[in-house]
């Protein structure tokens, strides 16, 4: 095992899969010589030169374009947006072409194409730049949706994106690119866990956390609080939000029945909606109370200096905890 940050993982993941395959080539806005603006590309245009590590132009409608047509031709193409917020001019690259191709033509054209995102808040930057558009995505039929959490699911699940012949949008939650954990860099991809697995991070009996990407770390934060209060709080990682793995969220909710879903994006029709509707349909008969949410504000992202305000909390969760166990100093009522 290796010690990594999330980010030297990525990186790690790569050249793994550009090692394994010189089909995979890079696209992306200054990916090559810089590197990428957080040096997830580092080192890989030297190693393999300006035919597979391409800087592309500021145009990310004609990058999901470009990698179209390579997967027509026959290559993996990994697409870097350069900031979540950066995103919307390829959306009707992605979701009309990307997304459908291979369906329209009933499996005669295959999309391998991973578009990896750096994405949410917590870094204190500007405009367009600490965006969640996950829910965008997960609507959208014909896609996979990742979102990891750590070093050693970096690491494996974008070599499992690459490798698939699904498009997978990859979100890598920024404000964690430098969060270090133990990585296998040897291991096999076909030994690995599938990416669409959820994990149960923490094993608990109280109630249910259920989350993804840097979340998890503030969701972890508040197991530990929870427990000197003497609760007992299991830890879900989604992983993959689209398709989701309800077999283990449904085993959780079963045996704590009560659940808290907590994601940065904005509360209305995001993934925790969907997350709540679909195990109030499969676990109704085992919910001792109301699943309850927590997640961002239905605003614009606010200003770096406003962000904390935002962005879920440990606070926000532990109340969120106590509303679904009809704790007293809840606020009940209150959207979290």
């Amino acid at each position: 095992m290796t010690q990594l940050t999330l980010g030297k993982a990525l990186n790690a993941g790569l050249r793994k899969a550009m090692q394994d395959d010189d089909k995979v080539v890079l696209m992306g806005e200054d990916i090559g010589k810089l590197g990428g603006v957080f040096r997830i590309t580092d080192g890989l245009l030297d190693e393999f030169g300006a035919a597979r590590v391409i800087d592309t132009p500021l145009a990310e409608s004609g990058i999901v374009g470009t990698a179209v047509g390579l997967a027509y031709r026959g290559y993996r193409p990994v697409v870097e947006i350069q900031f979540d917020g950066f995103v919307y001019p390829a959306f009707d690259q992605i979701v009309s072409q990307v997304a459908k191709l291979h369906y329209r033509t009933q499996g005669r054209v295959k999309m391998p194409i991973t578009i990896r995102i750096p994405w949410a808040g917590g870094i204190g930057a500007a405009e367009h730049h600490s965006e969640s558009p996950e829910a965008y995505f997960v609507h959208t039929a014909g896609l996979r949706v990742i979102a990891v959490s750590n070093p050693e699911d970096a690491y494996r699940c974008l070599r499992q994106a690459i490798a698939s012949d699904d498009p997978v949008i990859f979100f890598e939650p920024k404000r964690i690119y430098h969060h270090k954990g133990e990585v296998d860099l040897d291991a096999s991809l076909a030994d690995a866990p599938p990416m669409g697995l959820a994990r149960v991070v923490r094993e608990g009996t109280d109630a249910t956390i259920i989350t993804y990407g840097a979340m998890l770390t503030t969701a972890l934060d508040a197991a530990s609080a929870a427990e000197d209060d003497g609760l007992s709080l299991e830890v879900i990682d989604l992983r993959s939000i689209s398709p989701v793995d309800y077999d283990t969220v449904a085993e959780s909710v079963r045996r704590t029945g009560r659940v808290v879903v907590a994601h940065e994006a904005s509360r209305e029709a995001g993934v925790a909606a969907e997350v709540i509707a679909s195990i109030t349909e499969r676990c109704f008969e085992y919910l001792e109370a109301a699943p309850v949410r927590v997640t961002g504000h239905d605003v614009p992202y606010p200003p770096a200096k406003l962000e904390k305000f935002h962005l879920p909390d440990l606070d926000r969760i532990l109340d969120a905890v106590d509303r679904v166990l009809d704790r007293p100093n809840s606020l009940t009522g209150a959207e979290s």
